[in-house]
């Protein structure tokens, strides 16, 4: 999962990107109004965790920004500045959650799963497509209820393939899903390459039908025909 998180308090900052990458997810930092407009206008993310009060303008002008650009990423709203009157204007923008600092980390991963299960798995605790088994919480795959080991990264490859399915995917967005800013400063991506080769290897090992189709020049297709 790509996270962007927008919070100026260094220390909240930290242990959030500490606390989420080490569940395996992508984090990138705006500290103030215009570094988060700038992320936003270039990157896509799965979650945007954005507090209310910054540098330089309000996190509510960056949500109904989100929104206007017809982003699909989850947004939850982070901050110590607990008025009713916030709180409603945030949920009638657009943000999908609303939670006051200080908060448990904890809270925090529950509630940006359960709204990933929404936004793009229908809220099920269980990932089912096929064969396919996967349970977020616990980062776990199964084909035909037989557990594939996977690395961190051929995880997070075969959510997103199942997030975008029957969708052209470029290696470009695939860097960035799992690199983030770094994917930037890559000189090509042939790691992406090798990445999906051990994932559709993995799969197919277990019997799993082979969806995932080159597009040559391009990217990859998660293809499910029925």
């Amino acid at each position: 999962m790509k996270i962007l998180l927008i919070e100026d308090e260094p220390e909240l900052q930290k242990s959030i990107k500490q606390y989420f990458e080490m569940e395996g997810n992508v984090v990138e930092l705006a500290s103030n109004y215009t570094k988060a407009q700038q992320k936003i206008a270039l990157y896509d993310y799965d979650c945007i965790l954005v507090d209310i009060t910054l540098p330089g303008g309000s996190g509510l002008d960056l949500i109904n920004e989100v929104k206007n650009q017809k982003s699909k990423a989850g947004i939850i709203i982070i901050s110590a500045k607990n008025a009713l009157d916030d709180k409603i204007k945030g949920l009638d923008l657009g943000a999908d959650d609303y939670l006051p600092k200080p908060f448990h980390l904890s809270e925090l991963n529950s509630r940006i799963k359960a709204l990933i299960r929404r936004k793009s798995f229908d809220g099920n605790l269980e990932i089912i497509l096929n064969e396919i088994r996967i349970s977020p919480l616990e980062r776990t795959v199964f084909i035909h209820d037989e557990l594939v080991l996977l690395t961190s990264k051929e995880y997070d490859l075969l959510l997103y393939f199942i997030a975008n399915k029957n969708r052209v995917v470029s290696k470009s967005a695939l860097a960035e899903h799992l690199w983030g800013d770094d994917a930037d400063r890559l000189d090509n991506f042939d790691f992406i390459y090798n990445h999906v080769k051990n994932l559709r290897k993995k799969l197919v090992e277990k019997k799993c039908e082979d969806y995932l189709h080159t597009i040559y020049g391009i990217g990859y297709n998660f293809k499910i025909q029925r």
